[in-house]
């Protein structure tokens, strides 16, 4: 069996919590299930929400905040946890059964009690969905509360390191300088 697994990860394997690419987005694969999609083997509309939760939660993890720890709070900070205030998204394409997804995230803005966060999802780079959701810290009685110093900071740096990535201009095909862009 050594011979099939690897005992430890290579460099090249993803983790299961997807990684953050060197623009400070953070990617995260989705395989589709029969679960995640209707009787024509196409993911339900509903489950494009459920992708996108998974890569909010695991980008956090990754920064190093974990939903239950942060909800139990510590004797500097109170238990919080974050709801979805709003949310738009739009369906370009469908994606079916088996298909592997990409899920990238970027901070689109930063409040006192909230973060907002632009999230598109891809097959072979192709834009499947594009949504845009605005997350409210709450306490455990549901109020809205400001976020932790800690979230704050470490989101802000990644705001920037986006920011700074996707601010860079560039000369276009015909010498003008364009705004580089995802989608």
């Amino acid at each position: 069996m050594s011979d099939v697994l690897p005992s430890t990860p290579s460099p090249a394997t993803p983790s299961l919590s997807g990684w953050f690419a060197p623009d400070g987005t953070h990617r995260f694969p989705v395989r589709v299930y029969y679960e995640d999609t209707d009787a024509g083997g196409i993911v339900y509309h509903a489950n494009y929400l459920r992708f996108a939760e998974r890569a909010r939660s695991e980008m956090l993890s990754l920064l190093g905040f974990r939903q239950t720890a942060m909800a139990a709070g510590d004797a500097d900070t109170p238990g919080v946890s974050f709801a979805v205030r709003r949310t738009t998204i739009d369906f370009a394409a469908p994606a079916r059964l088996e298909d592997t997804l990409e899920v990238e995230t970027r901070i689109a803005d930063i409040g006192g009690a909230s973060f907002a966060v632009a999230q598109s999802i891809r097959r072979n780079e192709r834009l499947l969905v594009r949504a845009e959701l605005q997350l409210v810290t709450i306490n455990a009685a549901g109020r809205a509360v400001r976020l932790p110093g800690a979230v704050r900071a470490a989101i802000e740096r990644l705001r920037r390191t986006q920011h700074d990535s996707f601010d860079t201009v560039q000369p276009g095909p015909d010498g003008a300088n364009t705004q580089q862009s995802r989608d």
